[in-house]
């Protein structure tokens, strides 16, 4: 036999090309299996939750992460009702809200289900974003425009209230939220705009927040902790002034030609 060779027929080279391809074939059934802790099991839209599909290999068995609280992936927990309907009977048709999307989250305004715990900081596990008033340390820069006390208005001119207070993340040292101070019924409430929305107006003494008309800050969400946001909670908020750009007005829906 020649060198290297186990018997007549294998060799040292030809079992570690054969281990080779069963490394490589656990590999691949572990990876496809892995990157069903999202997403599965499928449901069939035209099924109303009646079926799942998951294919090969299964949805593998929850697995809990720890992110600052134990998180099992894949989450059992049900998908929230799509308050819309299909235009057809036919997969993939497009849906038309039955009531208020930007409250009911559909289309632009579509939130996901993640945690309903704060995201916490990497060095003292406490909430990363949380008001100024919580956070002491921080404050707003001498040479930039502070926008709490101002006036907010929304796309149509209209006011909406007043700045009470900015929500800072920790971590990333910058502002995340603005805290608007409206009145619903003649009831004070409390509600976030993401800062990314918000356009500072020093010269005038106002913030304007264009992708929303001033009516519709007093259905914004409220979070359950006025000293602090949710992952989910931070999902709304923004999928709620995000979707405005869309579903704020009925010309918005129209084609631009």
């Amino acid at each position: 036999m020649q060198a290297g060779a186990i018997t007549g027929y294998f060799d040292v080279a030809q079992i570690t090309l054969y281990g080779f391809w069963i490394f490589f074939a656990g590999v691949v059934f572990y990876c496809r299996r892995e990157d069903k802790r999202e997403g599965y099991p499928l449901v069939p839209e035209m099924s109303n939750g009646r079926e799942v599909v998951e294919g090969f290999p299964p949805t593998p068995k929850p697995k809990v992460f720890n992110l600052g609280s134990d998180v099992p992936h894949p989450s059992r927990e049900p998908e929230r009702p799509i308050a819309a309907i299909a235009t057809s009977p036919y997969p993939g048709s497009p849906l038309v809200p039955t009531g208020n999307p930007m409250i009911d989250g559909v289309g632009p305004a579509a939130w996901g289900m993640r945690s309903t715990e704060p995201e916490v900081t990497f060095e003292d596990r406490m909430p990363k974003i949380v008001p100024l008033r919580v956070a002491r340390d921080f404050f707003v820069a001498t040479e930039d425009p502070n926008p709490i006390g101002m006036t907010v208005i929304g796309a149509d001119k209209v006011v909406a209230g007043t700045c009470k207070d900015a929500w800072i993340d920790r971590s990333e040292m910058l502002v995340r939220y603005l805290e608007v101070s409206v009145t619903v019924g003649g009831v004070p409430r409390d509600v976030l705009v993401p800062m990314t929305l918000v356009r500072i107006n020093s010269d005038y003494g106002h913030v304007v927040v264009s992708s929303v008309m001033g009516a519709q800050f007093a259905e914004a969400p409220v979070l359950a902790n006025p000293d602090q946001i949710t992952m989910r909670e931070e999902d709304r908020v923004s999928a709620y002034f995000a979707g405005g750009q869309l579903y704020a007005s009925p010309d918005r829906q129209e084609p631009l030609i």
